[in-house]
């Protein structure tokens, strides 16, 4: 924990420290590959930067309708359909400041102090520091490698009378892990079985790997109706700095989020909201090039990884691979990642700040691999100092 800021409250004061701002920094100090933060190195479509470029000229500058413009949330809509054969009414989708203001506006919306979300560890810190914003209480459900599968009796232990909401992230960051449909199906049990939500972010549903689909559980039996579905444009079309998000659910729990929402940002990303509805219409082509496109720099990263002496744990989606640096030499990641930018010129992430219980993660990293081949190359012969 940082030091105490006596203008912040209490509730936030740990949460004053971004791991990802830290790394991004330390990276641009000592002009490091950044493997740390999770954006591309190449901009999105052409076809899809174009129609922002037109949005302009075209004079699309001024506000949006708060809940979005109406091509969008069709577009959502069919896009849902298209993939996941689900059945979305795009009255019921708010479009948002990218994911972070979904996730941010939906805890606020749903969570009252001292009410409790259940998530699984390690987790994206934007959760936790939108359970604290709200007052609410985190109760997590440690993913444990290799393979980060779960104990679905301590699932079950952590979902009490005070339950607001499951929060699951499939594709899941930083692991990779892509929840499986029998997993899946044990967590909806548990949500029915309950009577609580499910909010799900699913900003890297178009990448998964071999063979493993994503499934939204919002589509499984029972789910639809107690489901809030998070996704975003950024990563599906390398286009981050955007910041077009989205979610949709039953009416009255979209309602509620779009309550908190509009006093948020209200709106945003005018020129920007008609190019992801060009985007998501993008044909099958595409999300399966960059499907193959990703997988391809994962298996560079990881068998460089392992080559080099990481034990490196499979991953099925996402931008990321996390490894263990204990057979380097290392006790724990955070010291592997403050030490590496200065010693490799490679920066990762330590996967320890992710997790409530201490000792969890603790000599786990992340390396993001959503770059360009060469720079991966680059990364891996600059980390090779480190072979044992």
């Amino acid at each position: 924990m940082e030091e105490v800021n006596p203008y912040l409250i209490t509730r936030m004061q740990d949460h004053q420290f971004s791991i990802f701002a830290e790394m991004s920094i330390l990276a641009a100090e000592t002009s490091a590959i950044n493997l740390g933060q999770g954006f591309p190195d190449t901009d999105g479509p052409e076809k899809v930067t174009e129609a922002a470029i037109q949005a302009i000229r075209d004079g699309r500058n001024q506000y949006p309708p708060d809940r979005g413009i109406e091509q969008l949330r069709t577009a959502v809509a069919e896009h849902q359909r298209r993939f996941y054969s689900q059945i979305v009414d795009p009255k019921d989708v708010v479009i948002s400041t990218g994911a972070a203001e979904s996730l941010s506006a939906a805890t606020l919306a749903l969570v009252s102090p001292g009410d409790e979300v259940v998530l699984f560890e390690p987790y994206f810190d934007l959760y936790a520091s939108c359970i604290s914003l709200a007052g609410g209480i985190r109760k997590t459900v440690t993913l444990r490698e290799p393979d980060y599968s779960f104990d679905i009796d301590e699932l079950a232990k952590q979902v009490t009378s005070r339950t607001r909401f499951i929060l699951l992230n499939t594709p899941h960051n930083p692991t990779g892990k892509v929840f499986s449909l029998d997993e899946m199906q044990e967590i909806a049990q548990i949500a029915i079985d309950n009577d609580v939500l499910v909010v799900t972010d699913e900003v890297y549903e178009h990448m998964t790997y071999d063979g493993r689909e994503h499934i939204p559980i919002a589509t499984l039996p029972g789910m639809a109706e107690r489901t809030l579905t998070v996704s975003s444009a950024g990563k599906s079309f390398g286009l981050t700095g955007w910041k077009i998000g989205w979610c949709h659910g039953p009416t009255e729990i979209t309602k509620a989020v779009h309550t908190v929402k509009q006093n948020l940002t209200f709106a945003s990303g005018a020129p920007f909201q008609p190019a992801i509805a060009a985007a998501l219409a993008l044909d099958d082509e595409y999300f399966e090039e960059l499907a193959e496109d990703l997988c391809a720099k994962r298996d560079l990263i990881s068998d460089g990884l392992s080559d080099i002496g990481f034990e490196v744990f499979p991953a099925f989606g996402t931008y990321y691979v996390t490894a263990d640096v204990r057979p380097l030499g290392y006790e724990d990641g955070m010291s592997f990642c403050l030490d590496i930018p200065k010693r490799c010129g490679v920066v990762a992430v330590p996967t320890e700040v992710f997790y409530d219980h201490p000792t969890a993660g603790k000599s786990i990293v992340r390396f993001a691999y959503c770059k360009q081949p060469d720079v991966l190359n680059e990364a891996l012969e600059k980390l090779s100092v480190l072979k044992v």
